[in-house]
């Protein structure tokens, strides 16, 4: 895939969902306010104290489903399939795209188990009300225009198994609810406008697939990810951060993963190598720098990988070119200078180089672009945070400039103005042997003698110019043998993962249809 290529599929993405919804943004606002509104303060469910007393219901649970998509067809705004017309009387077993089914608990008793409106088109709001459906095992709502948040009230759905709302309109942050479910297999949230963190927590659910792709989080890919029993993630097109965790190698089940088009960086992680599992790997569009790892060789299953659209510097290995599963293989848009002869396409496999840095192959970038002095190849191997860690903390800024540190010893470094204080001080006497040490000292840890900074500053914060150090009439030197605070990374612990209980068979597949996407995925 070259530069224009690259281009041309990010609008398309972009502008996927403009053309795939009919909704205004100020009816989008109308809806989600209409939703707000309806919300008690106290955050509890609506009772079902309105329903006709005249209606005779099978038991409580189907009563309490009734009052469920009452409320829920009072808060469609638009239905053009005319889906919910059938939605009348105390039979909901008889409504469309309801299905009912023998509760787990108590095989005689008949309960509301799944609702399927997928592509239905339908506008709209999900009411607190339909947290009264505690038996509902499927959710499928994709490719519709429901707009607004997803309740609370959703995490009384205690024992949902699959969910899928993609393609529709929904916001907020991460839906919480989904952290209730313990039994919980497939999550499809995909093309809607969810924002901020993904909670760490949801890689410790027993998930078969998670798709996020297509939204608006951001903040850094949580470490909790080598937690995750998925075979498939998908957290392609959004603005996630930071780098990718070395957690990413002890994901056990792992067969496909997309991250592109996102605004994470620094190199990839050797232990991407041990994903032996993994038939698609797509990483581009991210801002990826350094070389192409050597561990890369251990993806023995891998079919499709594409690490186009980065700032990827040095040669292509052959063994990458060679693995015996490779199908497909795009580096272009990189700053690739060299690549093996067995890195070009045959009939066994497709390789796309174009807008590199290849001398003698066709498409490539203008000399100027590839100048050293433009390019900037970065060493991944002196990288803070993809590299073994040198004895000083690799995330310790460098010491003040107006300060630099005395001879000895390492491990006190007071400015020069801070040396011991003579004899007979008149405006700084000594400090009690109990006083602790002011807040500057021990904000500024010591020079990394062993280890000067990374050259790429992306992952090393700039040394603190605006801010000298206090005058030594106000600060005492700390005590001289107290090192800095040490960097302690606890990685989170493995959730317990509970048995799965198969929901009941409604008589449709397991997978719902993802929305229109694009060609691979």
């Amino acid at each position: 895939m070259n530069f224009l290529g690259c281009l041309l599929f990010l609008l398309l993405i972009a502008s996927f969902s403009t053309f795939s919804n009919a909704l205004t943004d100020s009816e989008v606002a109308y809806i989600a306010h209409r939703q707000l509104l309806t919300f008690e303060e106290s955050g509890k469910d609506q009772s079902n104290n309105n329903v006709d007393p005249n209606l005779k219901f099978e038991n409580s649970r189907i009563k309490n489903a009734y009052t469920a998509l009452q409320a829920w067809k009072k808060g469609i705004y638009s239905d053009p399939f005319n889906v919910t017309a059938t939605w009348v009387g105390p039979d909901v077993c008889k409504y469309t795209g309801i299905y009912c089914a023998p509760t787990l608990d108590d095989p005689k008793l008949n309960v509301v188990a799944g609702i399927d409106l997928n592509h239905q088109d339908i506008a709209g709001y999900l009411p607190q009300e339909l947290g009264l459906l505690t038996d509902l095992a499927l959710f499928h709502l994709n490719s519709n225009r429901f707009c607004g948040i997803i309740p609370m009230s959703f995490c009384n759905m205690s024992i949902m198994f699959e969910f899928d709302v993609s393609n529709n309109r929904l916001v907020g942050p991460f839906p919480r609810a989904l952290l209730c479910w313990k039994e919980i297999k497939f999550v499809d949230i995909r093309f809607n406008n969810f924002e901020g963190c993904v909670p760490p927590e949801i890689f410790g659910r027993p998930l078969d697939a998670l798709f996020l792709n297509n939204n608006r989080f951001s903040c850094s890919i949580p470490p909790s990810l080598g937690n995750s029993t998925v075979s498939v993630v998908t957290m392609a097109y959004n603005n996630f951060s930071g780098c990718i965790p070395h957690t990413i190698g002890m994901m056990p089940n792992i067969e496909e993963i997309m991250l592109a088009g996102n605004s994470l960086g620094g190199c990839f992680p050797s232990e991407i190598g041990n994903l032996r599992n993994v038939t698609v790997l797509d990483v581009s569009g991210s801002g990826f720098v350094g070389s192409i790892p050597p561990s890369f060789a251990g993806l023995k299953s891998v079919e499709m990988l594409d690490i186009s659209c980065n700032r990827m510097t040095g040669s292509v290995p052959e063994e990458i070119c060679k693995l015996p599963a490779l199908k497909n293989f795009t580096f272009a848009s990189n700053f690739f200078n060299g690549a093996a002869p067995a890195c070009k396409s045959s009939k066994d496999v497709v390789i796309d180089d174009g807008n590199n840095c290849l001398a003698g192959r066709p498409l490539q970038k203008p000399p100027k672009d590839c100048d050293p002095k433009v390019v900037k190849p970065v060493d991944c191997s002196k990288d803070p945070v993809h590299s073994p860690p040198p004895p000083a903390p690799v995330h310790s800024p460098p010491p003040p400039v107006q300060s630099p540190p005395p001879p000895a010893p390492v491990h006190s470094p007071p400015p020069p103005v801070q040396s011991p204080p003579p004899p007979a001080p008149v405006h700084s006497p000594p400090p009690p042997v109990h006083s602790p040490p002011p807040p500057a000292p021990v904000h500024s840890p010591p020079p990394p003698v062993h280890s000067p900074p990374p050259p790429a500053p992306v992952y090393s914060p700039p040394p603190p110019v605006h801010s000298p150090p206090p005058p030594p009439v106000q600060s005492p030197p700390p005590p001289v043998h107290s090192p800095p605070p040490p960097v302690v990374q606890k990685p989170p612990p493995k959730p317990e993962q509970p048995d799965v209980v198969l929901p009941p068979n409604l008589g449709y597949q397991y997978s719902s249809p993802p929305p229109p996407l694009f060609p691979g995925y």
